[in-house]
This record gives structure tokens, C-alpha cells and sequence, in this order.
């Protein structure tokens, strides 16, 4: 019977509180804090987003600004004098004046060439790699969505 009188005289006590126009002024101020609070966590969230999307267009325009001009001084290029000239030699078989053109068969030229670096590598280039670089090698083609140059032993 003890227990039951003392929360009974919690809950008039608690009661009484609600009345009483201090406590109530305080429990409203706090609601009207949390709603604020609430109201500007929701506006910097949208901030922050909108700021990401900001940043994100900023990053493409910069980056079709140096297409933009990679293309520009491309354009530049085809109208040079030495673009023409390699232009004419390359498909027209054209030389410039005094000069003597020499066929010489493709297979001749060929056999005389030295592979360039960063052209498609021989296997005797991927087997003189040691077994980790080859494994690291494939697991970064595997991430990068690029076709495998290495043999599988």
C-alpha cells in the first residue's frame, strides 16, 4: 500500500505541475526550440546538398572548358602550314618541291621498327614481372573495367 500512495502522490504532484503556468511556459519554449531546431537541421541539410550538386556542375564546366579549348588549339593545328604539308604527304603521296619520294614495301619498313612504350606489351614483358605485380595489375584492370593483357599460367 506504500508503493501505491507514493505514486499516487507523484502523480497529483505531477498534475499540480501542469497547472501551475511557470511550467507550462517552459515545457511550450522548449517545444517551440526543438521545432526551430529541427526547421534549420533541415535547411542545412538541404544547404549542404545543393551545395555538393554546386560543386559537382562546377567540376564538368571546368572540365568542358579544357576540352573546349583542347579542341581549339586542335583546330589550330589543322590549319597550320605543317599539318597541310603532313596531310598531303600522309594520303596524297605529295613531296615538296626537289624532294624524291621512295617506296619502300610495308613489310621492309616493318621489320626495321622498335616497339614504342605504351604500346600493347609482349608476353615475354608480362612474364618478367614479378607474381605480385601481376596480380596487383589484374586486380586494378578488374577494377577499372579494362581487358586483361596478362596470360593466365
Amino acid at each position: 500500500m506504500q508503493t501505491k500512495k507514493y505514486y499516487l502522490d507523484k502523480a497529483t504532484l505531477f498534475i499540480r505541475r501542469l497547472n501551475d503556468v511557470r511550467f507550462a511556459g517552459q515545457v511550450i519554449f522548449v517545444v517551440i526550440v526543438l521545432l526551430i531546431s529541427w526547421s534549420g537541421v533541415k535547411a542545412i541539410q538541404l544547404n549542404y546538398s545543393l551545395q555538393k550538386q554546386i560543386a559537382a556542375i562546377k567540376q564538368q564546366n571546368a572540365i568542358q572548358k579544357l576540352q573546349n579549348d583542347n579542341l581549339a588549339l586542335q583546330n589550330q593545328y589543322y590549319k597550320s602550314n605543317q599539318y597541310l604539308e603532313l596531310s598531303a604527304r600522309q594520303n596524297f603521296g605529295l613531296a615538296a618541291p626537289g624532294e624524291k619520294e621512295i617506296l619502300v614495301p610495308r613489310q621492309v619498313a616493318l621489320s626495321y621498327t622498335v616497339a614504342m612504350p605504351g604500346q600493347s606489351k609482349t608476353a615475354s614483358a608480362q612474364i618478367k614481372q614479378s607474381a605480385y605485380q601481376n596480380n596487383f595489375r589484374s586486380w586494378v584492370d578488374f577494377f577499372l573495367h579494362r581487358q586483361s593483357t596478362a596470360t593466365s599460367n
